[in-house]
């Protein structure tokens, strides 16, 4: 049921932080997942729960459907699960807070806003490779009997172990009882549905453990956890969120995805290429600016299409023009007063972008100059013929701008 025999499985691989237990030198489907991919005549079910606690998803939230859609891709049936059950509970993970509870209303609200924004990353189309099942299916037929069974198998101990729990704990704040239930109810969705693997942050850890040690008190198949990374915000140190206002939202127009995308920082460019793109990462530009556009146009495409994402690129390079000068109109300068070879920072000078060569130089090496809006650095760069730049906008600072013609 997969491509393991022909050694195939970096879509596994990719962008994934940890997959447990991971025993890859064994041969048995229950301590190496390649194997249980392997040995297994039917698809695996594969888990991932959201409780929809608002209405917007942003690309950090993404990340783990971008996985899951990888193993549809693959034959694999993709388990979908709402959590409107434990929603109304909140996940404690993380936080140092009780979470609010939301209402059946809210839920079903956030949920069919959630699905929607999804379609573009899912295969909602293809026969049995999508489930969608809401875990009030299941959990809100649970007595008191089987709830006591359920809180039984595991210990205070074990559960002030947990991030978030621990930190409230040692702080003297309150920690309600109904909150030791979320662990145990997403653990219980495990066994519900089945799941061969399941699908999480690496902050879900904890969670995903109590569904195996749960499916094996159920005698059922123990399921793999597989964890995939938080991603960073835009601002490159912390975590994508929109309360901190460092985020792209899957529901924002081609524009702003791409506006936002083209600014992302260095040296998060690899892992935005590894975890929201399916492109080939040996061939990632290796000239910064050129990165942030092939990032840009290829995540904004994967939600608005590629001529969209195309013309929202125009638009974003127009808007920086415009922005930045007297009604949009460009001043021009004539190449022919250039004597080629030129070097850039000499050209700097001739135009009048700049008093002289040597301020030239300078604001090159202070990342001042940018050429089609790509930051020139150094401060050698030459150009043979006025071939090579005609057209093209040379810009210093965020006012200066001149278009170069023959």
């Amino acid at each position: 049921m997969s491509d393991l025999a022909d050694g195939n499985l970096e879509w596994l691989h990719r962008g994934t932080s940890e997959i447990f237990p991971d025993r890859p030198d064994s041969d048995s489907k229950d301590e190496n997942l390649s194997q249980r991919i392997a040995q297994s005549s039917t698809p695996l079910r594969i888990k991932l729960g959201i409780d929809p606690t608002g209405t917007d998803i942003h690309l950090g939230h993404s990340i783990p459907f971008r996985k899951l859609r990888a193993f549809q891709d693959e034959g694999h049936t993709a388990v979908v699960i709402i959590g409107d059950f434990t929603a109304q509970i909140g996940d404690p993970t993380g936080k140092s807070d009780v979470r609010r509870q939301l209402t059946p209303e809210q839920v079903k609200a956030n949920a069919k806003s959630y699905l929607d924004q999804l379609k573009p990353i899912l295969d909602f189309d293809t026969p049995d490779r999508l489930e969608i099942r809401y875990n009030s299916e299941w959990l809100s037929k649970l007595d008191l009997a089987q709830i006591q069974q359920l809180l039984a198998t595991m210990t205070v101990r074990q559960m002030l172990a947990k991030e978030g729990f621990a930190e409230r704990y040692g702080q003297e704040k309150p920690i309600f009882l109904h909150e030791f239930l979320y662990p145990l109810m997403q653990g219980y969705d495990s066994v519900a549905v089945e799941a061969d693997v399941e699908l999480g942050g690496t902050d879900q850890k904890f969670n995903i453990a109590v569904g195996r040690d749960l499916q094996r008190h159920f005698n059922k198949t123990p399921q793999f956890g597989l964890l995939l990374p938080i991603l960073l915000g835009t601002d490159g140190v912390q975590k994508m969120s929109k309360s901190l206002n460092n985020y792209v939202g899957l529901q924002e127009d081609a524009l702003s995805m791409y506006s936002k995308l083209q600014d992302t920082p260095d040296d998060l460019l690899f892992s935005y290429f590894e975890l929201l793109t399916d492109l080939d990462l040996a061939e990632i530009p290796k000239n910064p600016r050129e990165a942030q556009k092939v990032l840009a146009i290829a995540v904004a495409s994967q939600f608005h299409g590629k001529e969209a994402a195309l013309e929202a690129q125009k638009t974003a390079e127009k808007i920086v023009l415009e922005g930045n000068t007297a009604g949009g109109d460009i001043a021009e300068y004539s190449l022919a007063n250039v004597e080629f070879p030129a070097k850039l920072f000499y050209i700097l000078g001739a135009s009048g972008l700049c008093k002289s060569g040597s301020e030239g130089r300078k604001l090159i090496k202070g990342g001042g100059v940018r050429l089609e809006g790509d930051r020139q650095t150094d401060v050698n760069t030459s150009f043979d013929s006025s071939n090579d730049i005609a057209g093209k906008v040379l810009q210093v600072g965020k006012k200066k701008f001149i278009r170069l013609v023959d």
